[in-house]
C-alpha cells in the first residue's frame, strides 16, 4: 500500500535531501503504475518547501516534513503550505 523512500541517510534528523533520490522515485513511480498498483510513494528526509514540489513532480504522493515543520515560526503555516503543493 505504502513505500516509505529514505532521502536521506539514516540515523538523524535535519539532513539535506540527496538529489539523486528524485531519480529512484521517478523509477519507482514508473514500475508502480505500469503494474497497475494503487501503492503511495512516501519521501522522509530533507524534506523543503523549495524542493517539495519537484518531489511532488517526480511522483510521490506522501511527504515526510519534521525539521521544515517544526524548526517553523508558524509550524500550521507550513503545513498549509506543504499541502498547498
Amino acid at each position: 500500500d505504502l513505500v516509505c523512500l529514505m532521502s536521506v541517510n539514516p540515523g538523524f534528523g535535519g539532513q539535506k535531501f540527496i538529489p539523486y533520490t528524485l531519480e529512484k522515485i521517478k523509477r519507482l513511480r514508473k514500475m508502480i503504475d505500469e503494474k497497475g498498483l494503487k501503492v503511495q510513494i512516501e519521501i522522509d528526509g530533507g524534506v523543503t518547501l523549495d524542493n517539495a514540489p519537484s518531489i511532488i513532480a517526480a511522483g510521490a504522493d506522501v511527504l515526510v516534513a519534521g525539521n521544515t515543520v517544526f524548526k517553523s515560526a508558524d509550524p500550521a503555516g507550513t503545513i498549509h503550505s506543504l499541502k498547498s503543493i
